[in-house]
């Protein structure tokens, strides 16, 4: 269950896209009326496809909490989009991607949504949970695009037009804590700190810790916090006055760096794993980075970009040659890995001949092992399940590619197999 001040965020994103929706809404469907039509080639279309071109649609944050990961992602799938277009495109048309920067705002976030998807096939990319439920209603009912989000909240599943990819938060954080109980020395009637963001994304992350705790026989310590809170001392001197053996952390990165270094600092020496949300690189580049390396571990639904795969080890020179000022981090691979999803699915339609929206939707549930080189296979069939219960765990080191090296390969707890995410 969520919080009831989350069902109350949710509902008032929900009316306010609706609002916005009600206002620009009208001219913008007009260009619906042509779904299932066939071209010349046999192939149907519609929204956003014609016979030249397909146009997908990015929200991203690249000025706001998560700006970091938001210019990885997008330029990662802005790679993916150049490298299929020079193969070809598909059904021979060109792929075309519209980015649209919201900085992590409400408001900003469901404009840019309103104004995008009446112009495009559907969207690789959308971060923020909560800004991507509060549309949930319309993609259901009237709108039927795909939304493959870089959210990873049990909230969004159940819907066949967004789509989770990896592991969602609960089953992530049980994961994480098995990590934490097979090799931290985590044992039962331990005490477990969770300090984690207001909302769905650390809420639904504590249930999992929570299922955790009560099949293992822990104790959870919370420490709620706000996205803008950013100096974590007082989070560090709670949870080490509990007692605490691990922490838990499902915020963003700065948090994770405040945590790491203050528990550094008062000689709080215990491990701590952060949501895979809760890491950059950059991060070794500031005065906590020798904490991070020590004692920071990151559960993540994928091999990290510096993995030793041919997959990851191409990605990177790739990388590296378009954006050759810019630093590698797991964006890279949470965007490309998305647009590499929403390309198969643009083949498999092709191949069906029915570049429509439904037709899309219906080609990705037919992808029940999908193994894009990153060491997890994913199952689309099934929209009221993650694509995958796999979590991997890496520890910060600036001397790999992405600074992080896998110290757990993907592995599926016994806990977060039998669990119903969101349950």
């Amino acid at each position: 269950m969520t919080t009831s001040r989350h069902r109350r965020l949710a509902a008032a994103l929900t009316a306010l896209v609706a609002l916005t929706a009600g206002v620009t809404g009208c001219s913008a469907k007009a260009k619906t009326g042509t779904d299932g039509a066939a071209g010349a080639d046999g192939v149907k279309t519609g929204t956003g496809v014609d016979a030249k071109t397909i146009r997908l649609g990015a929200l991203t944050d690249m000025t706001g909490v998560y700006a970091t990961l938001g210019k990885s992602i997008t330029q990662a799938q802005q790679l993916y989009v150049k490298q299929l277009n020079a193969a070809g495109g598909v059904c021979g048309r060109t792929v075309e991607l519209t980015v649209r920067d919201h900085g992590y705002d409400p408001q900003k976030a469901l404009a840019a949504y309103t104004e995008l998807e009446p112009e495009v096939l559907g969207f690789p990319q959308f971060i923020g949970s909560p800004f991507v439920a509060a549309v949930k209603q319309r993609l259901d009912g009237r709108d039927k695009a795909l939304v493959l989000p870089q959210a990873w909240s049990a909230e969004l599943l159940g819907s066949p037009y967004i789509r989770v990819i990896g592991t969602t938060y609960d089953v992530e954080t049980i994961n994480a804590v098995d990590f934490l109980m097979k090799e931290k020395g985590l044992k039962k009637g331990d005490k477990l700190g969770h300090v984690y963001f207001e909302g769905d994304y650390g809420e639904n992350a504590l249930q999992g810790s929570k299922h955790m705790a009560g099949q293992a026989g822990l104790t959870i310590v919370e420490q709620k916090i706000k996205p803008t809170d950013n100096d974590m001392s007082a989070q560090v001197a709670a949870l080490k006055q509990a007692g605490v053996k691990a922490v838990l952390l499902s915020t963003g990165p700065r948090q994770a760096a405040s945590f790491v270094g203050v528990a550094a600092a008062v000689k709080l020496a215990v491990p701590v794993i952060g949501n895979n949300s809760a890491f950059s690189p950059q991060l070794l580049g500031t005065q906590a980075g020798p904490a991070l390396e020590k004692t920071y571990y990151v559960a993540t639904p994928s091999l990290p970009i510096g993995a030793d795969t041919p997959a990851a080890e191409k990605l990177v020179a790739d990388y590296r040659a378009a954006y050759p000022k810019d630093s590698l981090d797991n964006g890279v691979v949470a965007g490309w890995s998305a647009a590499e999803v929403f390309g198969a699915a643009l083949k498999k339609a092709c191949a069906d001949k029915d570049l429509t929206r439904e037709g899309v939707g219906k080609a990705l549930l037919t992808l029940k092992a999908l193994d894009g080189g990153f060491g997890v296979t994913h199952d689309f069939s099934d929209p009221k399940a993650p694509s995958s219960r796999q979590t991997v765990v890496f520890q910060p080191d600036k001397s790999v590619p992405g600074g992080a090296r896998v110290v757990r390969q993907p592995e599926a707890a016994p806990a977060a197999r039998g669990f119903t995410p969101g349950g």
